[in-house]
């Protein structure tokens, strides 16, 4: 039987305080949000300033990412592409940039989604939070 790592609290605690460093430090007022392997919510904090709609964007965004296995972007790069019709998958519905998994030993354990943003920089804020385990 395959074993896998699980996001615990503290490692939550670790991204979260990563992320919201880096958007303070660039003074972005943002959505922050952090799911498991299976997309359930485990943390989400709005930042002052945040746009009350960033708090509904960053956990689809998370949630894409953890069940699709990969950035979030994947799917908005393919949409823009022409095939909208990825925008009838069931559960997939944070298709835009801003959603990163969480990768220990090759395996996704989860996933951080930021909105309030550019998107590209939703991402980078996933990532700095992300580079903190």
């Amino acid at each position: 039987m395959k074993q896998q790592a699980q996001l615990e609290l503290s490692d939550v605690k670790r991204i979260a305080a990563a992320a919201e460093a880096h958007a303070l430090a660039k003074g972005w007022a943002v959505s922050i949000a952090i799911v498991d392997a299976g997309g359930h919510l485990l943390w989400l904090q709005r930042l002052d300033g945040a746009s009350p709609s960033s708090a509904m964007f960053a956990p689809a965004k998370a949630h894409t990412s953890a069940l699709g296995r990969r950035e979030s972007k994947v799917y908005e790069d393919m949409i823009n592409g022409g095939r909208v019709s990825f925008l009838s998958v069931p559960g997939m519905y944070g298709t835009l940039e801003g959603g990163v998994p969480i990768l220990v030993d090759g395996q996704v354990v989860g996933a951080v989604g930021v909105s309030g943003v550019k998107s590209s920089e939703d991402a980078e804020i996933a990532k700095a939070g992300i580079a903190a385990l």
